[in-house]
């Protein structure tokens, strides 16, 4: 091997070898992320997945007993062990369950430079507030005001309201369906109420799905195509999504906004394992079923279930925090990291006025 041929392998010897460092050097500190496991709550845990696949070597990931409500101590327990590693400088707690901030107060008593971040926890607004550094969760509410206001912009003159007996005895269901109804009339839109057999009482979830399907073909028979059907309970979607590719009424939002509720089941799409969480993809099957159905423009929801989201932003955020990036918790610094991860707009608003890190949010919308 001539001279210059030596030099040129140890040139490219080199180069791998600062490479192959820059690629695989340790994270300078690490971030606990805490979800429910894939079969208690799938959004949340695919994504803790993907922030780890995008910050290699930096996420501990852990689960939560799927048994949460009679394994409160094991899920206190890790917690505390994610706080006693020092290389943890920040934790992300998306779960959705209530019992967890006596863990977060333990925490904190041993380590107050310990960033934490809740989205959502159900624990004490005021109480978590003193402990946690942000708090986030959906403003279920307020939906009341945006969903008919989006049904409007989209062609709707009826807003069909459907629900059950147990559902209406929730309050936050409640207010909803007020502020919907109250936003419809001040819109212009007639509003319908529509209650099915209850599932949580008495009949069985297959009994309300046939019911909605016998029922949502009278109303439009009704009304017309240009009314919006919205369900508080997540089976209704299957069925309310099929019934709208058939009769091309208006599909504003689902009860839990996502591209993942109802319209795999009702547009047979077939999403393999590794595109799950690739919600660019999904949304461009549906969109592509959507057109085809002669449905284009009458079918929306979020471009990403909150669920995914949170995780992800949470942890964006906790990098900023400990790379003091980030000095303040505010809506002007929240805002352009939340539109960089959800791809659009995602409105904040104070919990409550004298919170200053508590925030509900609400995600833009896409239309298919």
């Amino acid at each position: 091997m001539r001279l210059r041929d030596l030099e040129m392998l140890a040139f490219v010897v080199i180069v791998l070898i600062v490479c192959a460092g820059t690629v695989f050097a340790a994270p300078a500190y690490k971030i606990g992320v805490v979800t429910p496991s894939l079969s208690a709550s799938e959004d949340e845990f695919r994504g803790a997945q993907r922030a780890a696949k995008n910050n290699p070597g930096m996420i501990r990931h852990l689960v939560l007993p799927d048994n949460f409500e009679t394994e409160q101590e094991t899920a206190i327990s890790q917690i505390l062990s994610l706080g006693n590693d020092k290389d943890v400088k920040a934790i992300v707690i998306c779960a959705g369950y209530s019992g967890i901030l006596p863990a977060i107060e333990k925490v904190k008593a041993r380590r107050k430079d310990l960033i934490v971040i809740t989205a959502p926890i159900w624990d004490d607004p005021d109480m978590m507030a003193k402990y946690i550094d942000l708090s986030l969760d959906t403003d279920w509410v307020q939906r009341g005001i945006t969903i008919p206001t989006k049904a409007k912009k989209m062609g709707a003159k009826t807003f069909i309201h459907y629900s059950f007996p147990t559902h209406m005895s929730k309050e936050v269901i409640v207010k909803r369906h007020d502020m919907m109804k109250q936003t419809s009339e001040k819109l212009g839109m007639k509003f319908v109420d529509v209650m099915t057999p209850d599932p949580q009482a008495g009949s069985d979830v297959s009994t309300m799905q046939q019911f909605l399907m016998e029922d949502i073909p009278r109303q439009i028979a009704k009304y017309g195509r240009d009314t919006c059907i919205f369900g508080t309970n997540c089976p209704m979607q299957d069925v309310i999504i099929a019934k709208a590719l058939e009769l091309r009424f208006i599909m504003a939002e689902q009860c839990c906004p996502t591209p993942t509720q109802g319209f795999p089941a009702a547009m047979n799409l077939e999403i393999k394992p590794e595109d799950a969480g690739d919600f660019d993809k999904i949304n461009a099957m549906i969109k592509d079923k959507a057109a085809k159905a002669g449905c284009t423009g009458r079918l929306s929801t979020w471009p990403v279930p909150v669920g995914y989201f949170f995780p992800e932003f949470s942890v964006e955020v906790a990098k900023g925090l400990v790379e003091k990036r980030i000095s303040k918790l505010d809506i002007a610094t929240l805002k352009p990291i939340a539109k960089k991860v959800a791809g659009v707009d995602v409105q904040f608003a104070r919990m409550k006025p004298n919170l200053d890190n508590y925030y509900l949010i609400l995600i833009d919308s896409i239309y298919y």
